[in-house]
């Protein structure tokens, strides 16, 4: 959508039409520095369940409920943050879950038994499951169309920093000594203090402020980043005429039903099934595959190591995900990652011998994050402004819901062998291959275009 001759543009196409600049950049690593951190929290657990296993003598149960009890906090996170996103702008609900994750995640350092954790483990689950959807609805408008899917996957790739990160600190920090994993916990506290810097240091939407009839702020943003990439601005801008009008404020029961409305319902459909399965896949697999490689009679060092390798890969999987996204569009990107995902997965589960697992790990950690890379940048366009944070919102609270049940399946799935645990996974990637045909492909367009 372009302004004809004589009407002036509107502020979204003013933002659409510019170059990536400075400003664009601050936007995106200081959100991609909390996605981060974010991804090292999640990361961590995987290290420190397979730590705590022998050091407090845990059953399999209780493995299972310290990775998932965070994740029903993150369904929870995830469904309110958005809710409140859309109410009370994206920057400010950004900083406070990163806020509240990082000082739960520091209190974690100090506990003494497994009750404590699993309640601290649930504050953590809280913010963090609020903070993803929101930084990737947060960058998506700031985004220029022509770019924006490409800039979300680069976004979306600061989650293999975090889990790089993660494996280090796995690797070097917890088998040192019994309290090694009470010092990983300390350095997950980190984003405590990133939350005043993101608080702060970045702008808030102009999108939102201007949905919300809040016209000069978003102006001042607007303006900002049209000097920063030395395009001259308009002289006069018409509030009444070329931009949006405030929107009426919606109850979050309102911005719920209109999920559904005969407009959004197939894509609300496909895109809460896409987010289902491959949470499903992915928790299933990850959060357990240290533990895994353990009971295959590796030493927790050493499991630790084929982690790290194996989490390398993923960084070209977002950097073929980011060119593809932009050349191929949304739809056959995101389908292809997650077939590639489903066929690693099933020959990650039948591998034996350390070549064949590490290469096999790499490539199911290649497609995977791809995916991943391509779902957060599809989800936010699916919505116009005022149910972008709603939707994605939702979307990732559904999807949390898998990764709740997956972790818990797995000492069940595992009876029946692991060759046969990640076909069940494979499987859940190939349905969310099938459910992201249901959604539109918006490579190129309007963020706000229906």
């Amino acid at each position: 959508m372009t302004a004809t001759a004589g009407t002036p543009e509107t502020r979204s196409e003013r933002l659409d039409r510019l170059p990536f600049t400075r400003r664009h950049l601050k936007v995106l690593t200081g959100s991609g520095v909390g996605w981060a951190l974010d991804a090292m929290d999640v990361g961590l657990i995987s290290f420190i369940i397979a730590a705590l296993a022998t050091q407090w003598d845990l059953t399999t149960t209780e493995k299972s409920w310290i990775a998932s009890i965070g994740f029903v906090g993150m369904a929870i996170g995830a469904s309110v943050g958005g809710l409140l996103a859309d109410r009370f702008g994206r920057r400010h609900i950004f900083a406070v879950t990163l806020l509240i994750y990082g000082l739960a995640t520091g209190a974690s350092a100090l506990v003494g038994g497994l009750a404590l954790l699993l309640v601290l483990r649930f504050f953590v689950g809280l913010g963090l499951g609020a903070e993803l959807p929101v930084a990737s609805t947060y960058v998506s408008e700031f985004a220029p169309a022509r770019m924006r899917g490409r800039i979300i996957v680069i976004l979306e790739a600061f989650w293999a920093v975090g889990w790089t990160a993660a494996a280090l600190i796995g690797y070097f920090v917890i088998p040192t000594s019994d309290n090694g994993w009470r010092w990983a916990f300390a350095i997950g506290a980190i984003p405590a203090a990133y939350a005043l810097a993101v608080r702060w240091g970045l702008p808030e939407s102009a999108r939102w402020l201007e949905r919300r009839g809040r016209h000069a702020e978003a102006e001042t943003i607007v303006r900002q980043f049209e000097a920063s990439a030395g395009v001259a601005s308009p002289d006069v801008v018409d509030d009444t005429s070329a931009q949006a009008p405030p929107v009426v404020a919606q109850t979050a029961t309102q911005r719920l039903g209109a999920l559904w409305s005969p407009e959004f319902r197939l894509r609300t459909l496909s895109l809460w099934l896409a987010w289902f399965c491959v949470n499903f896949g992915y928790y299933g697999a990850f959060i357990w595959i240290p533990t895994i490689l353990v009971g295959k009679g590796y030493p927790l060092v050493q499991s630790f190591g084929f982690t790290l390798i194996i989490t390398l890969a993923q960084l070209p999987g977002y950097a073929l995900a980011a060119w593809l996204i932009e050349a191929w569009g949304r739809r056959p990107t995101l389908s292809l990652f997650l077939v590639g995902s489903a066929a690693s997965a099933v020959a990650f589960g039948s591998a034996s011998g350390e070549a064949a697992i590490i290469g096999t790990g790499m490539a199911l950690s290649f497609f995977n994050l791809g995916a991943w890379g391509a779902l957060y940048a599809v989800s936010p366009e699916m919505y116009p402004t005022s149910l972008r944070g709603t939707g994605s919102g939702w979307s990732a609270g559904v999807g949390r819901i898998a990764s709740i049940i997956a972790p818990l399946c797995v000492p069940a799935l595992l009876a029946l062998g692991v060759s046969t645990m990640f076909i069940v996974f494979a499987a859940f990637f190939v349905i969310a291959a099938v459910a992201a045909w249901g959604l539109v492909d918006k490579r190129g367009t309007a963020l706000d275009d229906r």
